[in-house]
């Protein structure tokens, strides 16, 4: 059974929002400590956090940034401010999804059904430990597609690697932790081996149902992809071409006689 966090200040909307969850067989837990949220996180490990902004001492864009420290499970924003500069900030902050009130329940529960799928269910990452002779281990010389290793399965594109159990972004010595959209946006990037992979691939990797998600709501993941390549001194790797998608330059990620080309 999924733990479903509330981060909600409204008894009337949170006792809903629970008696809803508990009809689809979820485990409601409610944050209580509005000033120091941490501590519920910690206590209550839930596998999904559906967060308020508009919430006493610290607003949820905070409280998810902290949370984000802690845990890559998903959370949905849920809140009455329904600008796009909101949807933005919350996609900047952490968030994996938002959806405005009043809520249509029905919407949410297929956005949260959509987002524990892909984090725990069929559409999540491979284990860390797999079944010995699987057959998952990529032969040698390719440098595309997964491999096994100590720390689970890895994706590769030159000398770039993804270990996708521990959302760990890898360059030479250097390592990124990815947020859960940056590590899926960075795995179908890795998979098309340099080739152009369009917006509409990547919508599809974020998201079940592109029918209520802003175009602007991918640029924006693209852009926190694109600065955690930048801290890994990987700047201008992650190609946009307008109209069609985006890539990885391959060229520039492979490595050279000297080990490598940057």
């Amino acid at each position: 059974m999924y733990r479903i966090t509330i981060v909600e200040d409204d008894d009337k909307i949170a006792r809903l929002l629970g008696e809803a969850l508990e009809r689809y067989g979820f485990q409601p837990q409610r944050a209580q400590r509005m000033k120091e949220l941490t501590l519920d996180f910690e206590e209550q490990t839930p596998h999904l956090v559906l967060m308020d902004i508009n919430l006493p001492y610290f607003d949820g864009f905070y409280w998810c940034r902290q949370f984000r420290q802690r845990s890559t499970a998903p959370v949905i924003f849920i809140s009455a401010r329904s600008g796009e500069m909101d949807q933005v900030m919350a996609i900047e902050n952490g968030g994996d999804d938002f959806v405005t009130k009043p809520i249509h329940l029905d919407l949410l529960i297929a956005k949260i059904k959509s987002a524990l799928r892909r984090s725990y269910g069929e559409y999540a990452a491979a284990p860390l430990e797999p079944e010995s002779g699987s057959g998952l281990t990529a032969p040698a010389g390719d440098e595309a597609g997964r491999a096994s290793s100590a720390g689970g399965f890895e994706l590769r594109c030159g000398e770039l690697r993804l270990d996708v159990s521990r959302s760990l972004l890898l360059w030479r010595e250097q390592a990124a932790q990815l947020s859960r959209n940056e590590r899926l946006l960075a795995e179908a990037l890795l998979e098309a081996d340099g080739a152009i992979v369009s917006r509409d691939r990547l919508l599809e990797s974020l998201w079940d149902d592109t029918s209520f998600v802003d175009d602007n709501t991918l640029t924006v993941n693209v852009t926190r992809l694109r600065r955690k390549l930048e801290e890994l001194g990987l700047g201008g790797v992650l190609e946009t071409h307008r109209g069609q998608g985006y890539r990885l330059n391959d060229a520039e990620l492979a490595a050279g006689p000297d080990g490598g080309s940057r």
